[in-house]
């Protein structure tokens, strides 16, 4: 059942949204070379405790960790821990914030320092897939329609996107209806209502879709080793368009004090467990 929200919930959510970006942003400053995932999770926790919020993923489903750390060809769900970032990795970084019972769900992928010429496409092409799609979040549009434009983008840029993962809504609880594909046909899926909040996330790799699981039951990575991204916002569906809950790429640019992002906007540079679309968890 899809869950539409009001307008005043939709802000509630925009506030946990302002508290993940923020979170987001000082992890972004502690992403280097000789830094452990498990330090970037215990940052992460202290801040979002001090700002009186509640890290969602931890504990959720037994997972570990209040974030999900990925590297290289670790696309999603990675638990932090003892491994140490090196010049030229990409870490994907997942995180999600509850504040007074809503939820918000993000993800960005960042470069360690110098990375090749693959991996800068790789990332860069995902996060314009995110953009596009969001573009979509549009009253009157139907699921298939943001399928469409992340695919056509990062397939475009010669990309896999990962088809056995997906998007979601998200609300009081991190998962609800609808699925979100990141691949599909235009005029196809559920039909997109004001109202409706979605967290929208590409997951793409610079070799094949296939994916498997690691020995942790968590981590899931690329078949054939190669890079992954993923990137994502949390999008709320309104009568003035999409509305994005989750604006990282505004982190430091002027935006409204509810959390309202314009779609078109772009970082200068270049993220809750979701789950698998068959299922998996």
């Amino acid at each position: 059942m899809i869950i539409k929200k009001s307008a005043a919930e939709i802000d509630k959510m925009a506030r946990a949204g302002e508290l993940l970006v923020a979170t987001l942003e000082l992890l972004a400053g502690k992403v280097r070379a000789g830094v452990s995932t498990a330090e970037l999770d215990a940052a992460a926790e202290r801040f979002i405790r001090s700002r009186g919020g509640v890290p969602t993923f931890k504990g959720y489903r037994g997972f570990p960790g209040s974030i999900c750390a990925s590297p290289n060809a670790m696309i999603v769900h990675g638990i932090p821990g003892p491994y140490r970032l090196s010049d030229g990795d990409i870490i994907s970084i997942d995180v999600g914030v509850t504040l007074d019972g809503w939820v918000a769900d993000a993800a960005r992928t960042f470069p360690v320092g110098d990375i090749g010429a693959d991996a800068r496409n790789l990332l860069a092409a995902t996060e314009e897939s995110l953009h596009s799609g969001v573009a979509q979040c549009v009253a009157g549009n139907r699921v298939g329609d943001v399928s469409a434009a992340i695919q056509a983008v990062a397939e475009g840029a010669g990309l896999a996107v990962v088809r056995s993962l997906v998007g979601h809504g998200v609300g009081r609880s991190m998962h609800e209806d609808p699925q979100v594909p990141n691949y599909g046909k235009p005029g196809k899926g559920p039909l997109l209502e004001e109202g409706m909040v979605l967290a929208i996330e590409p997951m793409t790799t610079a070799g094949r879709q296939a994916v498997r699981v690691g020995g942790d039951g968590w981590a899931i990575y690329s078949q054939d080793g190669s890079p992954a991204a993923h990137f994502e916002f949390t999008v709320a569906v309104t009568g003035d368009g999409p509305r994005v809950l989750t604006p990282w790429h505004l982190a430091g640019a002027e935006h409204d004090a509810a959390g309202a992002a314009p779609v078109g906007a772009r970082a200068a540079g270049v993220g809750a467990p979701e789950r698998a679309q068959a299922g998996a968890r």
